[in-house]
């Protein structure tokens, strides 16, 4: 197969024109598949977010309602988020010394193998070890995938296609829910009951949804040989100047690109704080709801949590659906606005949003309005991270630089979920029912988004600017 030279000098775009013209076959090649790679790194985070709470409750042998569960949920997501960024610091650097191709694959054969393993899982230990493990690869893909992405393409087309690939984030999130409800159909009807998985026997159906997240390993088969290096990253890779690649020394050591690392780190820690610790925790609630709602039906037992899965997973497909859309309009109102007005608009309507969905939520037909008003409005600040961090640094840092901010924040962040737990079991605990106190939790937590307000004043506007080299 032949394509085009990637070189960002091959393709004159007339400002006149769209943002797409002038692409060649190979910049659509490149951006296909690093959206199909961000697209199933996606899929396999809410795999785990969807079922985490089934899994913990089945391998615990308690009901789904235990204390214990939330407990261990929150533990897990804690320690999936620092082995998220742990991956993004050690596969930044690769990425900037190894190549972003090669970085690209190792990371989504890591994530894949370790989340179809995760399916085998006999204890909470082994469960938790494996999303640590699936966590390495998650962090590491997005940073060089968007480097990659950003040295392939003309200046103009840069922050769109950017833009859309972080929208493919949105489509990976559906794909997960659309699993979450297939499963929870079958469990309904007493199909899996027929079902084995070997070493196991009758398998639970989170065991299944785990099993699913191998597929994206083909990906990387398909990124084996086909895709080549940015010109920008290979000129960098024979220079013989002093500067060193995917170097953290290189990075602090310059003072504007020491800012610009922690201007970034503090913008993706209120998002991050804000996504894992606030957001996807709301489906916790609605499952307090859905339960409750179902419940006083007449339902139980299979058909109950089968309803529960079902209506879970259309929620989260709501969110995504909204999601999708504020990724799109922050693309836009950052080319016209600038990011740093985009990025502010988009911190207070996070925090409202979040808060109207922990405040006011009680019934089901609310989750269509309410979930893809907050899915808009939360997921756009990604799309902001996905433009705005490759803009920062020169491309022997790119990657290094690009992972830095959007992971490191995931340590301190790591702490979110366990935060959002200890308010709703201790400092809310004698508040009345679990809903209730999780309500309350929710609430305080969004003062989060906040810290991405305080911190904007001293980012840089990158608008119209070409990548610093």
């Amino acid at each position: 197969m032949h394509f085009e030279p990637t070189s960002p000098t091959v393709t004159f775009v007339d400002k006149s024109q769209p943002w797409w013209s002038g692409l060649t076959r190979y910049h659509y090649f490149v951006f296909i598949v690093a959206a199909l790679g961000w697209l199933a790194d996606c899929m396999d985070q809410n795999l785990f977010t969807l079922a985490r709470e089934d899994a913990i409750a089945d391998l615990l042998h308690v009901s789904a309602t235990d204390p214990s569960v939330t407990k261990y949920a929150t533990w897990a997501t804690s320690i999936f988020l620092i082995g998220w960024g742990t991956g993004g610091l050690v596969f930044g650097i690769m990425g900037d010394r190894l190549g972003r191709v090669k970085t690209m694959m190792l990371t989504i054969l890591l994530y894949s193998i370790f989340t179809g393993l995760s399916a085998w899982s006999v204890g909470v230990g082994d469960f938790i070890l494996y999303r640590f493990l699936s966590g390495l690869g998650v962090g590491g893909e997005f940073a060089v995938g968007v480097a990659l992405l950003a040295e392939t393409m003309p200046d103009k087309a840069r922050s769109f296609a950017l833009g859309s690939l972080q929208a493919f984030s949105a489509a990976g999130n559906i794909s997960a829910a659309v699993v979450y409800i297939v499963v929870g159909m079958l469990e309904q009807r007493g199909y899996l009951h027929a079902l084995s998985l070997p070493g196991f026997g009758l398998a639970a159906a989170w065991r299944f949804m785990f099993l699913i997240g191998l597929l994206p390993a083909i990906l990387a088969l398909i990124i084996r040989g086909r895709l080549r290096e940015p010109e920008r990253w290979q000129a960098v890779a024979v220079d013989s100047s002093p500067k060193r690649k995917g170097s953290y020394a290189e990075l602090f050591g310059h003072p504007r690109w020491r800012k610009n690392a922690i201007v970034g780190v503090l913008l993706a820690f209120s998002g991050v704080v804000g996504l894992w610790g606030i957001g996807f925790f709301s489906g916790a609630l609605q499952k307090m709801i859905f339960r409750e709602s179902f419940g006083a039906e007449g339902m139980m037992g299979d058909e109950l949590e089968g309803q529960v899965k079902f209506w879970v997973g259309i929620s989260f497909m709501v969110l995504n659906v909204g999601a999708f859309f504020g990724i799109y309009a922050f693309s836009w109102l950052s080319q016209t606005a600038g990011r740093k007005p985009a990025f502010a608009i988009s911190f207070l309507a996070a925090l409202l949003s979040t808060a109207l969905v922990f405040g006011f939520m009680r019934t089901r037909s609310d989750i269509f309005w309410m979930i893809p008003l907050m899915g808009f409005c939360l997921l756009s600040l990604f799309g902001g991270y996905a433009i705005y961090f490759p803009e920062l640094f020169p491309t022997h840092l790119r990657s290094t630089g690009t992972s830095f901010c959007y992971n490191v924040g995931r340590f301190v962040a790591a702490s979110g979920p366990t935060a959002l737990g200890f308010l709703a079991n201790q400092v809310y605990g004698n508040f009345g029912e679990p809903a209730l106190r999780m309500r309350y939790a929710g609430v305080t937590m969004c003062a989060g988004f906040l810290i991405g307000l305080v911190v904007l004043p001293f980012a840089p506007e990158t608008k119209g600017q070409p990548l610093p080299e």
